[in-house]
Protein backbone atom coordinates (compact mmCIF):
# COMPACT_ATOMS: atom_id res chain seq x y z
CA UNK A 1 0.00 0.00 0.00
CA UNK A 2 2.78 2.31 -0.95
CA UNK A 3 0.14 4.75 -2.08
CA UNK A 4 -3.42 4.04 -1.23
CA UNK A 5 -5.08 7.23 -2.43
CA UNK A 6 -3.28 8.23 -5.61
CA UNK A 7 -2.45 5.44 -8.03
CA UNK A 8 1.11 5.11 -9.18
CA UNK A 9 3.43 3.20 -11.46
CA UNK A 10 5.66 1.50 -8.96
CA UNK A 11 8.12 4.29 -8.23
CA UNK A 12 7.85 3.99 -4.46
CA UNK A 13 8.21 0.23 -4.46
CA UNK A 14 11.21 -0.86 -2.37
CA UNK A 15 14.46 -0.98 -4.28
CA UNK A 16 14.89 -4.68 -3.56
CA UNK A 17 11.62 -5.32 -5.39
CA UNK A 18 12.63 -3.39 -8.49
CA UNK A 19 16.02 -5.05 -8.55
CA UNK A 20 14.49 -8.49 -8.29
CA UNK A 21 11.74 -8.18 -10.90
CA UNK A 22 11.65 -10.91 -13.49
CA UNK A 23 11.87 -10.01 -17.17
CA UNK A 24 8.16 -10.45 -17.86
CA UNK A 25 7.35 -8.07 -15.02
CA UNK A 26 9.77 -5.48 -16.39
CA UNK A 27 7.98 -5.73 -19.72
CA UNK A 28 4.64 -4.94 -18.14
CA UNK A 29 5.51 -2.01 -15.92
CA UNK A 30 7.25 1.27 -16.46
CA UNK A 31 10.66 1.26 -14.74
CA UNK A 32 12.70 2.91 -17.51
CA UNK A 33 13.56 6.07 -15.60
CA UNK A 34 17.20 6.27 -16.60
CA UNK A 35 18.27 4.22 -13.55
CA UNK A 36 19.52 0.65 -13.57
CA UNK A 37 17.53 -1.59 -11.23
CA UNK A 38 20.69 -2.58 -9.34
CA UNK A 39 21.44 1.11 -8.70
CA UNK A 40 18.14 1.74 -6.93
CA UNK A 41 18.79 1.72 -3.17
CA UNK A 42 16.89 -0.57 -0.83
CA UNK A 43 14.78 1.84 1.19
CA UNK A 44 13.40 -0.81 3.54
CA UNK A 45 16.65 -1.06 5.51
CA UNK A 46 18.17 1.26 8.09
CA UNK A 47 17.25 3.16 11.22
CA UNK A 48 15.30 5.85 9.37
CA UNK A 49 12.90 3.25 7.96
CA UNK A 50 12.51 1.69 11.41
CA UNK A 51 11.68 5.06 13.01
CA UNK A 52 9.23 5.86 10.22
CA UNK A 53 7.54 2.50 10.78
CA UNK A 54 7.09 3.22 14.48
CA UNK A 55 5.74 6.71 13.77
CA UNK A 56 3.16 5.53 11.25
CA UNK A 57 2.15 2.76 13.67
CA UNK A 58 1.50 5.29 16.43
CA UNK A 59 -0.47 7.51 14.04
CA UNK A 60 -2.62 4.61 12.83
CA UNK A 61 -3.40 3.49 16.39
CA UNK A 62 -4.36 7.07 17.30
CA UNK A 63 -6.65 7.21 14.25
CA UNK A 64 -8.37 3.99 15.35
CA UNK A 65 -8.93 5.37 18.86
CA UNK A 66 -9.76 9.00 18.05
CA UNK A 67 -11.67 8.64 14.78
CA UNK A 68 -13.23 5.31 15.65
CA UNK A 69 -14.51 6.35 19.08
CA UNK A 70 -15.11 10.05 18.34
CA UNK A 71 -17.06 9.54 15.14
CA UNK A 72 -19.02 6.66 16.66
CA UNK A 73 -20.08 8.98 19.51
CA UNK A 74 -21.12 11.64 17.02
CA UNK A 75 -23.10 9.22 14.82
CA UNK A 76 -24.77 7.58 17.84
CA UNK A 77 -25.71 10.94 19.34
CA UNK A 78 -27.08 12.14 16.01
CA UNK A 79 -29.17 8.99 15.77
CA UNK A 80 -30.41 9.33 19.35
CA UNK A 81 -31.41 13.01 19.29
CA UNK A 82 -33.57 14.31 16.46
CA UNK A 83 -32.88 17.87 17.62
CA UNK A 84 -29.28 17.55 16.37
CA UNK A 85 -30.26 16.56 12.83
CA UNK A 86 -29.92 19.95 11.17
CA UNK A 87 -28.52 20.33 7.68
CA UNK A 88 -24.96 21.12 8.77
CA UNK A 89 -24.75 18.12 11.10
CA UNK A 90 -26.10 15.84 8.37
CA UNK A 91 -23.24 16.98 6.14
CA UNK A 92 -20.76 16.50 8.98
CA UNK A 93 -22.18 12.99 9.46
CA UNK A 94 -20.92 12.00 6.00
CA UNK A 95 -17.44 13.08 7.03
CA UNK A 96 -17.77 11.13 10.27
CA UNK A 97 -19.01 7.97 8.53
CA UNK A 98 -16.17 7.95 5.99
CA UNK A 99 -13.52 8.50 8.68
CA UNK A 100 -15.14 5.87 10.92
CA UNK A 101 -15.06 3.27 8.13
CA UNK A 102 -11.36 3.90 7.52
CA UNK A 103 -10.54 3.82 11.26
CA UNK A 104 -12.39 0.58 11.94
CA UNK A 105 -12.01 -1.33 8.65
CA UNK A 106 -8.79 -0.12 7.00
CA UNK A 107 -6.44 0.96 9.79
CA UNK A 108 -6.08 -2.51 11.42
CA UNK A 109 -4.93 -3.90 8.05
CA UNK A 110 -2.56 -0.96 7.61
CA UNK A 111 -1.04 -1.50 11.06
CA UNK A 112 -0.43 -5.13 10.14
CA UNK A 113 1.03 -4.18 6.73
CA UNK A 114 3.23 -1.25 7.75
CA UNK A 115 4.26 -2.14 11.30
CA UNK A 116 3.79 -5.83 12.06
CA UNK A 117 4.81 -7.29 8.68
CA UNK A 118 6.86 -4.23 7.56
CA UNK A 119 5.63 -3.93 3.98
CA UNK A 120 4.27 -7.41 3.50
CA UNK A 121 0.64 -8.10 2.62
CA UNK A 122 -0.80 -11.47 3.65
CA UNK A 123 -4.53 -10.91 3.19
CA UNK A 124 -5.05 -11.55 -0.52
CA UNK A 125 -5.67 -9.42 -3.58
CA UNK A 126 -9.36 -8.78 -2.83
CA UNK A 127 -8.63 -7.16 0.52
CA UNK A 128 -5.64 -5.33 -0.94
CA UNK A 129 -7.90 -3.75 -3.57
CA UNK A 130 -10.71 -3.17 -1.06
CA UNK A 131 -8.54 -1.32 1.48
CA UNK A 132 -7.03 0.84 -1.27
CA UNK A 133 -10.49 1.58 -2.61
CA UNK A 134 -12.07 2.44 0.76
CA UNK A 135 -9.26 4.79 1.68
CA UNK A 136 -9.51 6.57 -1.65
CA UNK A 137 -13.28 6.90 -1.38
CA UNK A 138 -12.93 8.20 2.19
CA UNK A 139 -10.49 10.92 1.13
CA UNK A 140 -12.76 12.19 -1.65
CA UNK A 141 -15.92 11.94 0.49
CA UNK A 142 -14.19 14.04 3.15
CA UNK A 143 -13.22 16.63 0.55
CA UNK A 144 -16.73 16.78 -0.90
CA UNK A 145 -18.32 16.98 2.56
CA UNK A 146 -16.06 19.89 3.55
CA UNK A 147 -17.01 21.61 0.29
CA UNK A 148 -20.74 21.06 0.93
CA UNK A 149 -20.38 22.43 4.48
CA UNK A 150 -18.65 25.55 3.11
CA UNK A 151 -21.48 26.12 0.61
CA UNK A 152 -24.09 25.62 3.34
CA UNK A 153 -22.40 28.18 5.62
CA UNK A 154 -22.02 30.60 2.70
CA UNK A 155 -25.73 30.47 1.88
CA UNK A 156 -26.75 30.79 5.55
CA UNK A 157 -24.50 33.76 6.34
CA UNK A 158 -24.06 35.71 3.10
CA UNK A 159 -27.63 35.19 1.85
CA UNK A 160 -29.69 34.78 5.05
CA UNK A 161 -32.95 35.96 3.44
CA UNK A 162 -32.93 33.25 0.81
CA UNK A 163 -34.78 30.06 1.75
CA UNK A 164 -32.55 27.38 3.27
CA UNK A 165 -31.84 24.22 1.37
CA UNK A 166 -34.70 21.74 1.65
CA UNK A 167 -33.96 18.33 3.11
CA UNK A 168 -34.89 16.68 -0.17
CA UNK A 169 -32.24 18.79 -1.93
CA UNK A 170 -29.80 18.06 0.89
CA UNK A 171 -30.25 14.33 0.46
CA UNK A 172 -29.51 14.68 -3.27
CA UNK A 173 -26.38 16.66 -2.39
CA UNK A 174 -25.31 13.97 0.10
CA UNK A 175 -25.84 11.32 -2.57
CA UNK A 176 -23.53 13.27 -4.86
CA UNK A 177 -20.95 13.53 -2.07
CA UNK A 178 -20.73 9.72 -2.11
CA UNK A 179 -21.49 8.81 -5.73
CA UNK A 180 -18.68 10.88 -7.28
CA UNK A 181 -15.92 9.37 -5.07
CA UNK A 182 -17.33 5.86 -5.52
CA UNK A 183 -17.07 6.22 -9.30
CA UNK A 184 -13.75 8.04 -9.67
CA UNK A 185 -12.04 5.72 -7.16
CA UNK A 186 -12.67 2.56 -9.20
CA UNK A 187 -9.16 2.61 -10.77
CA UNK A 188 -7.61 2.46 -7.29
CA UNK A 189 -9.16 -1.00 -6.88
CA UNK A 190 -8.82 -2.13 -10.49
CA UNK A 191 -5.06 -1.51 -10.66
CA UNK A 192 -4.27 -2.79 -7.15
CA UNK A 193 -1.84 -5.69 -7.29
CA UNK A 194 0.19 -8.04 -5.11
CA UNK A 195 3.86 -8.30 -6.03
CA UNK A 196 6.23 -10.76 -4.31
CA UNK A 197 9.76 -9.48 -3.70
CA UNK A 198 12.81 -10.85 -1.85
CA UNK A 199 13.76 -9.22 1.43
CA UNK A 200 17.05 -9.41 3.31
CA UNK A 201 20.55 -10.43 2.28
CA UNK A 202 21.27 -12.81 -0.56
CA UNK A 203 22.18 -15.59 1.91
CA UNK A 204 19.05 -15.26 4.04
CA UNK A 205 16.50 -13.73 1.68
CA UNK A 206 12.84 -13.96 2.61
CA UNK A 207 9.92 -13.08 0.41
CA UNK A 208 7.34 -10.43 1.12
CA UNK A 209 4.29 -9.28 -0.82
CA UNK A 210 3.98 -5.63 -1.81
CA UNK A 211 0.40 -4.33 -2.07
CA UNK A 212 0.08 -1.23 -4.24
CA UNK A 213 -1.63 0.34 -7.22
CA UNK A 214 0.59 -0.20 -10.24
CA UNK A 215 -0.42 1.08 -13.66
CA UNK A 216 1.00 -0.74 -16.73
CA UNK A 217 3.42 1.22 -18.90
CA UNK A 218 1.07 1.17 -21.90
CA UNK A 219 -1.48 3.11 -19.81
CA UNK A 220 0.91 5.83 -18.67
CA UNK A 221 -0.88 8.58 -20.61
CA UNK A 222 -4.25 7.46 -19.23
CA UNK A 223 -2.86 7.42 -15.71
CA UNK A 224 -1.42 10.92 -15.89
CA UNK A 225 -4.65 12.24 -17.39
CA UNK A 226 -6.64 10.53 -14.66
CA UNK A 227 -4.33 11.86 -11.94
CA UNK A 228 -4.55 15.45 -13.18
CA UNK A 229 -8.34 15.15 -13.47
CA UNK A 230 -8.67 13.86 -9.89
CA UNK A 231 -6.12 16.39 -8.61
CA UNK A 232 -8.16 19.24 -10.09
CA UNK A 233 -11.57 17.80 -9.14
CA UNK A 234 -10.82 16.66 -5.57
CA UNK A 235 -8.13 19.04 -4.37
CA UNK A 236 -7.39 22.20 -6.35
CA UNK A 237 -11.00 22.99 -7.26
CA UNK A 238 -12.52 22.37 -3.80
CA UNK A 239 -9.70 24.23 -2.00
CA UNK A 240 -10.09 27.32 -4.21
CA UNK A 241 -13.88 27.25 -3.93
CA UNK A 242 -13.83 26.80 -0.14
CA UNK A 243 -11.27 29.58 0.24
CA UNK A 244 -13.50 31.93 -1.77
CA UNK A 245 -16.55 30.99 0.33
CA UNK A 246 -14.80 31.57 3.64
CA UNK A 247 -13.23 34.82 2.42
CA UNK A 248 -16.70 36.12 1.54
CA UNK A 249 -18.11 34.86 4.84
CA UNK A 250 -15.28 36.50 6.81
CA UNK A 251 -15.94 39.80 5.07
CA UNK A 252 -19.60 39.50 6.01
CA UNK A 253 -18.95 38.71 9.68
CA UNK A 254 -15.92 40.84 10.51
CA UNK A 255 -15.81 43.76 8.09
CA UNK A 256 -19.45 44.63 7.49
CA UNK A 257 -21.46 46.85 9.81
CA UNK A 258 -24.79 45.46 10.94
CA UNK A 259 -27.53 48.10 10.49
CA UNK A 260 -29.80 49.05 13.38
CA UNK A 261 -29.49 48.56 17.11
CA UNK A 262 -27.58 45.43 18.12
CA UNK A 263 -29.25 43.62 20.98
CA UNK A 264 -27.40 41.17 23.19
CA UNK A 265 -29.08 38.31 21.33
CA UNK A 266 -27.79 39.59 17.99
CA UNK A 267 -24.28 40.04 19.37
CA UNK A 268 -24.36 36.53 20.84
CA UNK A 269 -25.49 35.08 17.52
CA UNK A 270 -22.71 36.98 15.73
CA UNK A 271 -20.09 35.62 18.15
CA UNK A 272 -21.42 32.11 17.67
CA UNK A 273 -21.22 32.41 13.88
CA UNK A 274 -17.70 33.84 14.06
CA UNK A 275 -16.61 30.93 16.24
CA UNK A 276 -18.13 28.44 13.81
CA UNK A 277 -16.46 30.06 10.80
CA UNK A 278 -13.10 30.19 12.62
CA UNK A 279 -13.34 26.45 13.26
CA UNK A 280 -14.19 25.79 9.60
CA UNK A 281 -11.29 27.96 8.41
CA UNK A 282 -8.96 26.05 10.74
CA UNK A 283 -10.26 22.77 9.29
CA UNK A 284 -9.66 24.01 5.73
CA UNK A 285 -6.15 25.19 6.65
CA UNK A 286 -5.38 21.83 8.28
CA UNK A 287 -6.70 20.02 5.19
CA UNK A 288 -4.40 22.02 2.90
CA UNK A 289 -1.34 21.61 5.16
CA UNK A 290 -1.94 17.86 5.52
CA UNK A 291 -2.74 16.91 1.93
CA UNK A 292 -0.71 19.41 -0.15
CA UNK A 293 2.61 17.62 0.66
CA UNK A 294 0.99 14.32 -0.24
CA UNK A 295 -0.19 15.49 -3.64
CA UNK A 296 3.15 17.25 -4.19
CA UNK A 297 5.02 14.02 -3.50
CA UNK A 298 2.67 12.17 -5.86
CA UNK A 299 3.41 14.67 -8.64
CA UNK A 300 7.16 14.30 -8.16
CA UNK A 301 6.92 10.53 -7.98
CA UNK A 302 4.71 10.08 -11.05
CA UNK A 303 5.86 12.90 -13.34
CA UNK A 304 9.52 13.21 -12.28
CA UNK A 305 10.29 9.68 -11.01
CA UNK A 306 14.09 9.97 -11.22
CA UNK A 307 14.04 12.58 -8.45
CA UNK A 308 12.41 10.05 -6.12
CA UNK A 309 14.00 6.78 -7.21
CA UNK A 310 17.57 8.00 -6.68
CA UNK A 311 16.96 8.93 -3.05
CA UNK A 312 17.76 6.28 -0.44
CA UNK A 313 15.16 7.53 2.01
CA UNK A 314 12.38 8.15 -0.49
CA UNK A 315 10.12 5.59 1.17
CA UNK A 316 10.85 7.10 4.59
CA UNK A 317 9.87 10.51 3.22
CA UNK A 318 6.66 8.99 1.87
CA UNK A 319 5.91 7.48 5.28
CA UNK A 320 6.27 10.86 6.98
CA UNK A 321 4.15 12.60 4.35
CA UNK A 322 1.47 9.91 4.58
CA UNK A 323 1.42 10.24 8.39
CA UNK A 324 0.77 13.96 8.02
CA UNK A 325 -1.95 13.34 5.45
CA UNK A 326 -3.93 10.65 7.26
CA UNK A 327 -3.74 12.53 10.56
CA UNK A 328 -6.12 15.07 9.01
CA UNK A 329 -9.02 12.79 9.91
CA UNK A 330 -8.14 13.16 13.60
CA UNK A 331 -8.16 16.95 13.26
CA UNK A 332 -11.62 16.81 11.69
CA UNK A 333 -12.90 14.59 14.48
CA UNK A 334 -11.52 16.85 17.22
CA UNK A 335 -12.92 20.00 15.63
CA UNK A 336 -16.36 18.73 14.65
CA UNK A 337 -17.08 16.54 17.69
CA UNK A 338 -15.66 18.72 20.47
CA UNK A 339 -16.04 22.25 19.06
CA UNK A 340 -18.49 22.54 16.21
CA UNK A 341 -21.65 21.03 17.64
CA UNK A 342 -23.32 19.93 20.88
CA UNK A 343 -22.30 16.28 20.61
CA UNK A 344 -20.41 16.19 23.91
CA UNK A 345 -23.25 18.00 25.69
CA UNK A 346 -25.77 15.44 24.51
CA UNK A 347 -23.37 12.57 25.26
CA UNK A 348 -23.04 13.83 28.85
CA UNK A 349 -26.84 14.04 28.93
CA UNK A 350 -27.14 10.40 27.87
CA UNK A 351 -24.58 9.25 30.44
CA UNK A 352 -26.18 11.39 33.17
CA UNK A 353 -29.67 10.06 32.43
CA UNK A 354 -28.45 6.46 32.50
CA UNK A 355 -26.56 7.10 35.74
CA UNK A 356 -29.62 8.74 37.31
CA UNK A 357 -31.88 5.89 36.25
CA UNK A 358 -29.50 3.29 37.68
CA UNK A 359 -28.98 5.35 40.83
CA UNK A 360 -32.73 5.77 41.31
CA UNK A 361 -33.30 2.04 40.80
CA UNK A 362 -30.56 1.07 43.25
CA UNK A 363 -31.82 3.64 45.74
CA UNK A 364 -35.35 2.22 45.53
CA UNK A 365 -34.05 -1.31 46.10
CA UNK A 366 -31.94 -0.15 49.07
CA UNK A 367 -34.90 1.65 50.63
CA UNK A 368 -37.05 -1.45 50.26
CA UNK A 369 -34.32 -3.57 51.86
CA UNK A 370 -33.99 -1.03 54.65
CA UNK A 371 -37.71 -1.03 55.31
CA UNK A 372 -37.79 -4.82 55.29
CA UNK A 373 -34.83 -5.16 57.63
CA UNK A 374 -36.29 -2.62 60.07
CA UNK A 375 -39.63 -4.44 60.42
CA UNK A 376 -40.43 -5.68 63.92
CA UNK A 377 -40.04 -9.39 64.56
CA UNK A 378 -43.75 -9.76 65.24
CA UNK A 379 -44.63 -8.27 61.82
CA UNK A 380 -42.13 -10.53 60.18
CA UNK A 381 -43.66 -13.56 61.89
CA UNK A 382 -47.15 -12.42 60.92
CA UNK A 383 -46.06 -12.17 57.29
CA UNK A 384 -44.77 -15.71 57.48
CA UNK A 385 -48.04 -16.89 58.96
CA UNK A 386 -50.04 -15.08 56.29
CA UNK A 387 -48.11 -16.82 53.56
Amino acid sequence: MGDSNISHMGTDIPGSLLAAKPDHYLDLYDTDYGILPEDIPDTTQGQAFFVATIVIGVVLVCIVLVCGLGNFIFIATLTRYKKLRNLTNLLIANLAISDFIVAVVCCPFLVDYYVVKQLSWDHGLVLCASVNYLRTVSLYVSTNALLAIAVDRYMAIVHPLRPRMKYQTAYCLITGVWIVPILISIPSAYFASETPYPHGTSNSATHKVFCAQIWPVDKQVYYRTYFLFVFALEFVGPVIFMAMCYARISRELWFKNVPGFQTEQIRKRLRCRRKTVMVLIMILTAYILCWAPYYGFAILRDFFPTLISRQKNSLVAFYIIECIAISNSMINTFCFVSVKNNTMKYLKKIVLLRWKSKYALSKTVDEMDLRTSSMPVTEEIECIHLR
